[in-house]
C-alpha cells in the first residue's frame, strides 16, 4: 500500500472536508496541537503539503519549519494571506479554489442590492424595537431603471450582472480592458466615470497592488449622495476612512460591508450608521459551496501527488 503524504492542515474546514483530507492525507492539524513548536519541529521535514483557511497568515517564517514541502493549497479565493514570493523562491505550489463560488457570491450581492435599497435590515430592527405603532417606516428604493456599477466584470461579476438585469436594472463596468463579449453593458476606462455613472457601485475583484484603497474620496465624491457602495472583494480596495466620512456626512447614500479590514473583527465604527448593512464575510459562505471549495482544495493536492497536475494554480 502506498502511504499516505503527510500534510499540515491550519484552521478549521467543512466537517466533509476534513473527513476527505483524513481520508487521503496523513494530516497534522495545527489546532490540535499542545506544544506548536515542538510539533513543528518533529514533523516539518516530513511534511509535503500545507492545506489552510484564509485565517491562517502562511510566510516564509512558517514555510522555513518545511524544507520538504511541495504545495499549499488555501481554502480561499484570495491568496493574500498567503507569501507568494516566500513560496517562490522555496518552489512551492499554491493553489486556491476560485469558481466554484461565483454563482454564490453573485445571489448575495444581489442579496445585499436588495437589502439596502430597500433598507430591510432597518426596517426590521425598527419593527422589533416597537416603532411601527408611532409611525411607518421611512420608503426604501426600488432596483428597477437604477444603474449597476460593477468594478471588475469577471467570474462573479458576469452572474451579477445577469441576475441585475431581470430585475430591470442597466449594467456598467469598469476593469483592465472592455469586455467585446457583453456588448450591452457600459464600458467606462476609469473608475471614477464608473462611479459618476451609477447608482449603485459593487466591488467584486481581486485585489492588487493597484486596486488597493481605489474605492478612495474621489471615487465616493463621484458616486454621490443618491449612490450606494457594496463590496462583496476584499476590504482593501476601499479607503476605510474615506468611506466612514462619507456615510458619516451622508456624501453617499448607503452601503453594504461584507469584507473588513482586520477580521474577524469588525469596524465597529460603522455599527450605528444609517443605511449601512454589516456581515460577517458571508458571500461564499453556503453548504453547497463550502463543500465545492473542498472538494476543490483537495483534488489539486490528489492531481499534485499523483502527477497529474493542480487544477487551479496561483504560483
Amino acid at each position: 500500500m502506498t502511504e499516505k503524504p503527510e500534510i499540515f492542515a491550519r484552521g478549521r474546514f467543512p466537517d466533509p472536508t476534513e473527513e476527505l483530507l483524513e481520508q487521503h492525507f496523513n494530516v497534522h492539524w495545527e489546532r490540535r496541537a499542545d506544544d506548536r513548536a515542538r510539533m513543528l519541529a518533529d514533523i516539518g521535514p516530513r511534511i509535503r503539503a500545507i492545506a489552510t483557511t484564509s485565517a491562517q497568515r502562511t510566510g516564509g517564517d512558517l514555510l522555513d519549519y518545511f524544507p520538504n514541502l511541495e504545495i499549499l493549497s488555501t481554502f480561499s479565493v484570495g491568496y493574500e494571506h498567503v507569501d507568494i514570493p516566500a513560496a517562490r523562491s522555496r518552489k512551492i505550489l499554491v493553489t486556491n479554489t476560485p469558481d466554484v463560488l461565483n454563482e454564490c457570491v453573485a445571489d448575495f450581492a444581489i442579496g445585499q442590492t436588495i437589502m439596502l435599497l430597500r433598507r430591510m435590515g432597518e426596517g426590521e430592527r425598527y419593527l422589533r424595537a416597537g416603532q411601527w405603532p408611532k409611525g411607518a417606516f421611512p420608503l426604501g428604493a426600488h432596483l428597477g431603471g437604477r444603474t449597476l456599477g460593477l468594478y471588475g466584470l469577471g467570474g462573479i461579476g458576469s452572474r451579477i450582472a445577469t441576475r441585475a438585469t431581470a430585475f430591470g436594472m442597466k449594467i456598467a463596468y469598469h476593469g483592465r480592458r472592455r469586455r467585446p463579449e457583453y456588448p450591452d453593458y457600459a464600458y467606462h476606462d476609469t473608475l471614477v466615470g464608473l462611479a459618476k455613472a451609477c447608482d449603485v457601485l459593487i466591488a467584486v475583484l481581486h485585489p492588487s497592488p493597484e486596486t488597493i484603497g481605489s474605492i478612495n474620496a474621489e471615487v465616493l465624491e463621484a458616486l454621490g449622495p443618491k449612490g450606494y457602495l457594496i463590496n462583496v472583494a476584499r476590504a482593501s480596495i476601499v479607503d476605510r476612512d474615506a468611506l466612514l466620512h462619507a456615510l458619516q456626512n451622508k456624501t453617499i447614500a448607503g452601503a453594504a460591508i461584507d469584507v473588513f479590514w482586520n477580521e474577524p473583527n469588525a469596524d465597529t465604527a460603522f455599527f450605528d450608521l444609517e443605511r449601512v448593512v454589516l456581515t460577517p464575510h458571508q458571500g461564499g459562505a453556503s453548504v453547497e459551496t463550502r463543500a465545492a471549495m473542498g472538494r476543490l482544495m483537495v483534488d489539486n493536492l490528489l492531481g499534485h501527488f499523483s502527477g497529474q497536475g493542480v487544477l487551479t494554480p496561483v504560483s
